[in-house]
């Protein structure tokens, strides 16, 4: 980790209010415990825990009109937007500790207020098994972890699309900021929304085809000096065979190796400038593996290495 790297700001959010499972919102202590924070110090970084975040407890309701929870979903993420915003104005590095993946609609919508104001370029690296473009209109379950992107590209009800000042014509994310990496299921009206949008997607048919690395190199193009990279993690993005602890596995995700790649090519650009780290499951665990995992790919993401070549001979 390079000395003049920017403080760790920990967040916690203990919420499965978006997911149709319960257990995500025991994510932030399963991190914790699987030593998130010796290993970052370890790595030479300053860390900042600053505790769990609080909101509406899950009602565990219907969905109403195409929505579960909606007022609960944006109660979290007002709650997550002000809580990563202000990291970010004190020269924090903020990382989400999740809970769902709905919650990066608060996370993300932040980090694009922060880099507006700052007149900066912003990419956002979405690690994930779904392309998270539903809407109320498609999904039959209403859970909203399925929507995050949708509703930061402006497709989504005004109390998520509106959080940090956004609205539908002016959103938070578009396609030239997005890339979505080891994405393998799809629904086929979501698909045509990701289609229509213009976002790019690497895929598992095309990791499968090119490599992860091609994928990598791709999906960083354009990254410079100027440019905030975020990460959005949702540890099903993982193969289940090494990430059991999520609700909802998708087989034919990338192995341990194809995952260090992705972080150790993050994290040799030196820009990742903030992280959500979501879905980690441990009502669906085995002895905290899966949250162990997530450390060591936060590890990579930080800088450590597994390359025992000098850097300049890369």
């Amino acid at each position: 980790m390079h000395l003049n790297h920017p403080r760790i700001a920990l967040i916690g959010a203990p919420t499965d209010v978006g997911a149709g499972e319960r257990g995500a919102s025991m994510g932030p202590e399963a991190l914790r415990v699987a030593g998130l924070i010796e290993a970052l110090r370890a790595q030479g970084a300053e860390v900042l825990d600053t505790g769990n975040l609080t909101g509406p407890p899950n009602p565990c309701a219907p969905p109403v009109h195409g929505f579960r929870h909606l007022s609960e979903v944006a109660a979290w993420n007002r709650a997550v937007h002000e809580a990563v915003f202000k990291a970010l104005q004190a020269g924090d590095l903020p990382i989400l500790l999740g809970g769902d993946h709905c919650l990066a609609i608060g996370s993300i919508s932040a980090v694009a207020r922060h880099v507006q104001a700052r007149g900066r370029k912003l990419r956002v690296l979405w690690f994930d098994a779904h392309a998270d473009f539903n809407t109320a209109a498609l999904t039959p379950s209403g859970n909203i972890h399925g929507m995050p992107v949708a509703s930061l590209f402006g497709d989504g009800p005004p109390e998520l699309v509106s959080i940090g000042g956004f609205a539908p014509e002016r959103p938070a994310l578009r396609a030239q900021h997005l890339r979505q990496i080891g994405i393998r299921s799809v629904d086929a009206g979501e698909k045509r929304l990701v289609h229509e949008a213009g976002i790019e997607v690497f895929d598992m048919r095309f990791i499968d085809e090119h490599g992860i690395r091609v994928a990598m190199e791709r999906a960083l193009a354009g990254v410079d000096a100027d440019t905030h990279l975020h990460v959005s993690l949702d540890v099903d993005f993982l193969d289940p065979s090494i990430a059991p602890g999520v609700a909802t596995t998708v087989p034919g995700g990338p192995t341990y190796r194809e995952a260090q790649l992705c972080m150790e090519m993050v994290a040799d650009t030196g820009r990742l400038a903030s992280l959500d780290i979501v879905e980690i499951n441990p009502a669906y665990d085995t002895h905290n593996n899966t949250a162990e995992l997530a450390v060591d790919l936060v590890e990579s993401l930080f800088g450590k290495s597994t390359l025992m070549r000098r850097r300049s001979e890369t």
